[in-house]
């Protein structure tokens, strides 16, 4: 869309332009996500587990301290995806990390 087209927006009830209204819902659509302490969590970002967790459907306890790598958002304000050695698909809860 160029700049000098204009939609309506229902939200304000207002014409605003489609640059301006692509830019707002893209900006409602990403969600903050925060860990323990409110620290901002991102992509990439390296945590450390703030509680001993137990992994289910893994037989194995992941201790207070361990430090994990490379996290990804999911979307969700309360979850991230990351990996562990020997277990696949774990999905934390903020919660419980800490920003590193």
């Amino acid at each position: 869309m160029s700049d000098d087209e204009y939609v309506y927006d229902e939200e304000s009830g207002e014409w605003v332009s489609a640059a301006a209204l692509a830019e707002k819902q893209a900006a409602a659509a990403t969600v903050a996500v925060r860990d323990s302490v409110g620290n901002l969590l991102a992509d990439g970002d390296q945590v450390t587990l703030i509680k001993d967790l137990d992994v289910k459907g893994a037989g194995q306890t992941l201790k207070r301290g361990t430090l994990i790598k490379s996290i990804r958002l999911t979307g969700d304000a309360q979850e991230i995806d990351c990996k562990f050695d020997g277990i696949r698909g774990l999905v934390l809860r903020a919660e419980f990390v800490r920003k590193r």
